[in-house]
């Protein structure tokens, strides 16, 4: 089954052609932080805009590069939420477009649920679950078990500020560019991690909870009373902080569950630091670790041509009223 797959859940334009759920045949990303750059974050308009513009050719783009007419896939699938309406709406009704003139099944698809089940796709790890996973982005904060594709549980979940949410924002504190997890990240690199005594929010808690709301004011406070900071200290100091809470809740959930699977997925799981930290823990436990690369962490439409196949194969397809869900939650199992 060939399944040609649509996201604009927030500010990339994507389409991508996913044979059985696991062959990427093209994954075409548009990303406009370029043109969100000098607001320091991404503008709502100005997204569904640049949506509507570039999705007919990146759709195109997306069947040329897998060497499939339109009228031979198989199933058409489109994020339905979460993320920011005007955008959503774009992808969905261009999805339900094609799906509607070419006569093929149409899936609606919970993005949040395709990034949970990413780093098996990306690892051809089917048979790796049952799994404990994070899903760490601008807009989530995520830990869930989950036992087979379309069933698993939330552990646990940010109260406040997701932790690229923290990034963004730390980063613009230090007058540093957008996105801030990738700046933060170059500059942690020639400091410190020790430098600075930053809090670890509810990591020692009993819950699966995560909150970055203090540790983000934590370091407005030192900026304002050190105005003479080390950029690079505060930025490894900080980065450790963010970086000890995330591993820290992970392996907790993963002794506790008994499983011998760790998945990371989402813009965040791509910090150099995460990986490292959480991957010595990992080894040293004999779990199996399952990372995505880079292109297929941040939002993208090959993941949901590869969920859409596994939910349109269980008899899960949606139907043309599905509308947008810009505050869906990852939910026990989707839609």
């Amino acid at each position: 089954m060939k399944v040609l797959g649509v996201e604009t859940s927030c500010d990339e334009t994507s389409a991508a052609v996913v044979r059985d759920g696991q062959e990427i045949l093209s994954n075409v990303v548009s990303s406009q932080t370029a043109l969100h750059r000098a607001y320091g974050g991404v503008v709502p308009e100005l997204a569904s805009r640049s949506h509507l513009q570039l999705i007919s050719s990146v759709i195109d783009q997306a069947l040329a590069d897998a060497h499939i007419p339109i009228d031979e896939i198989d199933a058409v699938a489109a994020t339905y939420g979460p993320g920011l309406a005007s955008s959503l709406l774009v992808g969905l009704n261009a999805a339900k477009g094609v799906a509607f003139a070419t006569g093929k099944p149409f899936a609606g698809i919970n993005h949040v649920e395709a990034h949970l089940y990413s780093p098996l796709l990306a690892n051809a790890a089917l048979d790796a679950l049952p799994m404990v996973s994070l899903i760490v982005s601008g807009g989530h904060t995520i830990l869930a078990h989950a036992t087979a594709i379309g069933t698993h549980e939330i552990l646990g979940q940010t109260v406040d500020d997701a932790a690229g949410e923290a990034f963004d924002k730390v980063a613009k504190l230090l007058g540093l560019g957008y996105p801030g997890g990738p700046e933060i990240e170059k500059r942690a690199a020639q400091g410190n991690p020790a430098a600075i005594d930053f809090p670890r929010g509810m990591l020692h808690d009993n819950s699966y909870n995560f909150s970055f709301s203090g540790l983000k004011t934590s370091v407005l406070y030192f900026l304002r009373k050190n105005p003479h900071h080390h950029v690079p200290d505060v930025c490894a100091s900080f980065q450790e902080a963010v970086v000890d809470v995330l591993v820290g809740k992970v392996v907790r959930a993963a002794d506790q569950g008994s499983v011998k699977t760790v998945s990371v997925s989402g813009g965040v799981s791509i910090n150099g630091r995460l990986r490292e930290k959480l991957g010595a823990q990992c080894a040293q436990r004999g779990w199996k670790l399952l990372l995505a690369p880079a292109k297929l962490c941040t939002d993208n439409a090959a993941m949901i041509a590869a969920l859409a196949y596994h939910k349109l194969q269980s008899g899960q397809p949606s139907d043309y009223s599905l509308e947008v869900a810009p505050s869906i939650g990852l939910g026990t199992g989707g839609r």
